[in-house]
């Protein structure tokens, strides 16, 4: 295990710890058989952190302020439809 750039079956057997720190800080590693490479060994990527979910009603209060309707929005669809 020179470079760490390859490493043989028989390093994962003897030597894994030191081929899961360098996979651990980000290396990906060839794994030889017989000086043949039979594997990539590559780090997971650290999962990403999710969004919170958007706040509408702080949105809302920006667009709007602090202006309340006349008109209840369940009216002013009744009104439209002709229904009122």
């Amino acid at each position: 295990m020179h470079h760490m750039k390859s490493v043989s079956v028989r390093d994962i057997r003897y030597r894994f710890s030191e081929v899961e720190d360098h996979l651990r800080h980000g290396e990906t590693i060839q794994l030889t058989k017989r000086r043949r490479v039979i594997a990539r060994l590559t780090p997971v990527k650290p999962p990403t952190r999710h969004k919170s979910p958007p706040d509408f009603m702080a949105l809302l209060r920006k667009i709007y302020g602090n202006k309340i309707a006349k008109i209840s929005g369940a009216d002013m669809i009744s009104e439209q439809r002709g229904r009122y």
